[in-house]
């Protein structure tokens, strides 16, 4: 089975804004978590994360029909690559979950990577689902909860989520070519 792969279904996401870094997925509202934590570079990483857990983004891939160069560009995203972090929110682990949105997709702990990257799919590939394969209002839904995405009628009007879509779809496209 091919991993799934919307290109096409992007939409206009060409070029890169520091300006996204902390996002928190799962959140109930905009705004509702202040940033505690930016990587360097105000979310920017020249290699991705740790190839460490390719494995496990690749076992999720194929469980949950998702593009492991989208996995991967999540997961660089929320954590750069780095295991251990919790938002001011509660957030933690490697694709930043939200404890009760871990526990409702079978992630005990959210700390463990292999919980966190499996239980973080399966919501992308839920969201994906729920919108049509569409990358972009997935991936809003991932970072700012369906019901905006759905309130708004698309990608909703927070810079956040519009810096979380754009700088998540730029890191996905360079990680096409490791993943082909």
């Amino acid at each position: 089975m091919m991993p799934f792969s919307p290109m096409n279904n992007m939409g206009n996401c060409l070029g890169f804004s520091p300006q996204g870094c902390c996002p928190y997925p799962s959140y109930p509202a905009p705004g509702g978590c202040p940033p505690s934590y930016c990587p360097p570079g105000g979310g920017q990483f020249s290699q991705g994360p740790s190839t460490q857990y390719d494995p496990i983004i690749n076992q999720a891939a194929q469980r949950y029909n998702v593009d492991p160069a989208l996995i991967k560009a999540v997961i660089q995203q929320e954590s750069g690559g780095r295991n251990g972090l919790t938002s001011s929110c509660g957030a933690g682990g490697l694709m930043q979950l939200m404890p009760a949105t871990a526990r409702s997709l079978g992630c005990n702990n959210v700390m463990d990577p292999q919980q966190n990257i499996m239980a973080g799919t399966k919501y992308l590939s839920q969201m994906l689902r729920r919108y049509n394969g569409n990358v972009r209002l997935a991936l809003a839904a991932y970072n700012a909860g369906p019901g905006n995405v759905n309130k708004y009628g698309g990608v909703p009007p927070f810079r956040e989520t519009q810096n979380y879509v754009r700088n998540i779809t730029a890191n996905y496209a360079r990680y096409q070519g490791a993943y082909a």
